[in-house]
């Protein structure tokens, strides 16, 4: 007699992705469950998800953390597979994630990325709180924990490491570089409040080392030089991110 395959649950959670979502929720439609979290949502989100069938979990919170360990939590499946409402999986990483999951025995496994700002592919640069290259996305249930933190939460792991996967998700990280800029925006200012919690916001100077170590790592370590000026924007926003959100945390109220 052989073992049941395993069940995958795919994780998404969104707030006001009525536009986006349809054409992530198509790309996952292979999984035995999708749920989507939607959260803070005024717009049709809801709506769209129930319309694909997905399990949907309304509410509202503050941090990125304890909405994705409320979705994480709902899971009914033996994997998981966590993905954005702008970011879509191909059908050979579909097919690449039930091999893998049929036969792994690790914890998690890492998921490769290409970023794309519009329709254009960015391959290089990413990185330093301001873009992902690769992230742990496939996991057993049960065994991802994101920490109370309002953006980029730390995340522990239950089991061991396997093997990166080699087809990646496609991230539409961005519309155009009004969006980049938008992004730097919230982005900091949620960082600044999550520095304003732990009493312990840093230095203006070490901010400002923080600023070319980053801008050089992904500039030139990362090789965003290949992007041309999309790629120096990506490196100098990775750098003006942790200056910007000190002194937001420092100057601002709230």
């Amino acid at each position: 007699m052989t073992n049941a395959l395993p069940k995958l649950t795919v994780v998404i959670t969104a707030h006001n992705e009525e536009d986006r979502l349809p054409e992530c929720l198509a790309h996952v439609a292979f999984a035995d469950e999708i749920i989507v979290l939607c959260d803070k949502c005024s717009d049709k989100t809801e709506q769209v998800a129930k319309a694909a069938g997905a399990k949907t979990l309304v509410g509202s919170w503050v941090m990125e953390g304890e909405r994705r360990n409320h979705a994480l939590a709902q899971v009914s499946g033996d994997w998981v597979l966590e993905v954005d409402a702008d970011e879509h999986v191909s059908e050979e990483l579909a097919g690449e994630i039930r091999d893998v999951i049929a036969t792994s025995d690790f914890g998690f496994h890492n998921l490769p990325v290409d970023n794309y700002v519009g329709e254009r592919l960015v391959r290089y640069g990413w990185g330093s709180s301001f873009g992902k290259s690769a992230y742990g996305g496939l996991f057993r249930a049960g065994g991802k924990h994101w920490g109370p933190q309002r953006v980029h939460p730390a995340v522990t792991f239950q089991g061991k490491k396997g093997p990166g996967l080699n087809h990646p998700v496609r991230h539409y990280v961005d519309r155009n570089i009004s969006d980049m800029i938008k992004r730097l925006d919230s982005y900091s200012t949620a960082r600044a409040a999550d520095l304003r919690d732990s009493g312990n916001i840093g230095t203006f100077a070490n901010n400002i080392r923080r600023l070319f170590s980053r801008f050089i790592r992904c500039y030139v370590g990362r090789k965003g030089y290949k992007e041309g000026g999309i790629g120096f924007l990506t490196a100098l926003f990775a750098g003006l991110f942790p200056v910007i959100s000190y002194i937001k945390a420092k100057y601002e109220d709230n």
